[in-house]
């Protein structure tokens, strides 16, 4: 099993003061001229020869944390292995290369946080950055691939499509669900009963029927279930009913009223909102346009109208 590190790479206790470890600081010191001579992570960290701990390989993510922990330009506790200059310029180049190709907008940001692949309950992944070669697909191998290449905007059009598909018909929120619900099980019966004949005792034993009776009350309290669903249906109401028809994504509007996106493996998408609701966006495949995705009118349906 590996054992987690008590001090950053580079760095290790000795006669009580935390100072340099000489084979990690050679380490360290490659991996920024590395990156800096246009090395990716990948292959800086193939390249590494001293284990960062014992028992694990080496990852782009450990080289990055290297890249960014601050704590080689020495603090009070720790000396300084980088020079500020090198150290300066390593992170210019990551956070470049992060804006030209890893970093998406915050409205594809919230999309990712919500998308699940719907045969395996996974979170989707996303590929491309904010490039135009994006792709959506499961991460599961047993998943892969989807039928067709599923697009940034073919998510957002079918979001888009549910959210003015409720706004216009807000009929669509509504959910068969009570706040609060109470269903005796057969134990609660049995207990019941047992109550009664105790009660109908010539010689009532008091301590045992107050013990019962305590005993009872848990019984019917864990029957008892209660539901937030006709809450949040009225908080969806307060927020699509009388709203303007969107032409773009509003990103606190699909924070606020959707949980989850299920994609299936035919690249049909349904939106689930935060009372539970699932909607189907019903969507056509436009087969003169490749990959193109295309809505038809009142397009959308609830679970519960299948």
């Amino acid at each position: 099993m590996a054992k987690n590190r008590k001090f950053p790479f580079g760095y290790m206790m000795q006669n009580g003061e935390i100072t340099t470890n000489p084979k990690e600081v050679l380490a360290v010191v490659t991996i920024f001229r590395s990156y800096l001579n246009g090395e990716s992570l990948v292959d800086i960290a193939k390249a590494m020869e001293v284990p960062y701990n014992e028992g694990t390989t080496w990852n782009k993510n450990m080289v990055k944390r290297i890249i960014e922990n601050e704590k080689y330009l020495g603090t009070d506790k720790y000396p300084q292995l980088i020079d500020e200059e090198i150290f300066r310029r390593a992170n210019a180049t990551r956070v470049s290369k992060a804006t030209s190709l890893c970093v998406i907008t915050d409205d594809l940001q919230e999309i990712r946080n919500r998308t699940f692949c719907k045969e395996c309950g996974q979170r989707m992944f996303r590929k491309g950055g904010n490039t135009r070669s994006e792709k959506w697909d499961c991460c599961r191998k047993e998943c892969y691939p989807l039928d067709y290449r599923l697009t940034d905007q073919m998510l957002i059009g079918a979001i888009l499509n549910v959210l003015n598909s409720v706004i216009a018909n807000p009929s669509l929120l509504e959910c068969n669900s009570e706040s609060s619900s109470y269903i005796p099980s057969s134990e609660v019966i049995r207990q019941q009963n047992e109550i009664r004949h105790m009660m109908d005792a010539a010689q009532l034993d008091y301590d045992r029927t107050k013990s019962e009776i305590l005993r009872l009350a848990q019984m019917q309290y864990d029957c008892c279930t209660y539901s937030e669903k006709p809450q949040q249906t009225e908080l969806l109401r307060s927020l699509l009913v009388g709203h303007e028809q969107l032409n773009s994504l509003d990103v606190g509007l699909l924070r606020s009223c959707v949980s989850r996106i299920w994609v299936s493996h035919f690249c049909t998408i349904e939106i689930e909102l935060i009372n539970g609701t699932i909607i189907h966006n019903i969507t056509e495949r436009s087969t003169s346009h490749g990959n193109g995705n295309e809505c038809n009118d009142n397009s959308c349906e609830t679970a519960d109208s299948e």
